[in-house]
């Protein structure tokens, strides 16, 4: 199982400078993937711009966007963006798509026509994405869109979620599922839901398997991943937020324990996602693994 780890985007007040440092951080460390966070109204980075960052100053990690709340943006200029980060980066990227649970991120984009139907919308979407990414005219006199992405066929592209129909349609359309940050077991009767869609669809190969988990160490590290948790999760109210910090990992004992069982469940790579911006929790975590 690889490791990756989540970058700091989408904690408040993280200075803009400090993701490029974090990637070149995680990068020395051996990580395997630097992961983002999305959200529109928020005071976060935007993934792909900050992915874009970190591609110049790195060479070897891959970037992934876990996830991108996709149905909010328009599908050819996404498709062209992440054709655009694939390339510079050298085919480092994993477009990670879901359909978002917030309806502000909707409101504040004039995309709210498109909330009561998020699910067919991120079906066309991926449609679209793979057509542009291969070469092919878009119709009504409109010929290819390039950049041409580094690799044939466009990024891996994942989605995330955790309703039946979602794991129905990552076994049907996608690359791999990304789940939600859920106790193992949870997780593993998703994968076998996606399996089963997927070997039902006649496809050939297997789905990646994704899992995060969300961490901080260090006993001067708590009160900030714990006030990062409330901002973040508010709109879930008292009881999620409580959830959330519950199943932080605050511990080296607990990274590994994670760690091993994730492996156990045929996660194929495991993002840490921190909530805490200080550049020490990258090599806090690195040590933590070894």
């Amino acid at each position: 199982m690889k490791i990756a780890i989540g970058l700091p985007n989408a904690l408040p007040r993280t200075p803009g400078p400090d993701l490029v440092a974090w990637a070149r951080a995680a990068e020395d460390h051996g990580f395997s993937s630097l992961g983002t966070i999305g959200r529109i109204v928020y005071d976060s980075y935007d993934e792909l711009v900050a992915l874009a960052a970190c591609a110049a100053v790195t060479s070897r990690i891959g970037l992934a966007t876990t996830l991108l709340v996709s149905p909010v943006r328009e599908p050819v200029l996404l498709a062209k963006q992440a054709a655009t980060l694939d390339a510079i980066s050298g085919g480092r990227l994993s477009l990670g798509l879901g359909v978002g649970w917030r309806d502000d991120d909707f409101r504040a984009t004039g995309t709210q026509s498109q909330w009561a139907e998020r699910g067919n919308v991120i079906v066309r979407q991926v449609d679209v994405l793979r057509r542009v990414w291969s070469g092919a005219a878009l119709g009504d006199g409109i010929d290819a869109v390039g950049p041409a992405p580094a690799r044939r066929g466009g990024p891996e592209i994942l989605l995330g979620g955790a309703a039946p129909a979602v794991l129905r349609r990552v076994g049907r359309l996608a690359d791999g599922f990304l789940s939600p940050p859920s106790p193992a077991p949870v997780i593993e009767a998703q994968f076998a839901t996606v399996r089963a869609a997927w070997q039902e669809a006649g496809r050939k190969g297997a789905p990646r398997f994704v899992a995060p988990r969300y961490y901080a160490l260090g006993d001067d590290a708590q009160a900030t991943a714990d006030a990062n948790i409330g901002t973040y999760y508010a709109l879930g109210g008292e009881a999620f937020v409580r959830a959330q910090r519950e199943s932080l990992l605050r511990t080296p004992d607990a990274i590994r324990s994670n760690v091993e069982e994730l492996a156990k469940i045929g996660v194929d790579e495991a993002f840490f996602w921190p909530m805490n911006a200080d550049l020490r929790q990258v090599e806090r975590l690195a040590q933590a693994i070894r």
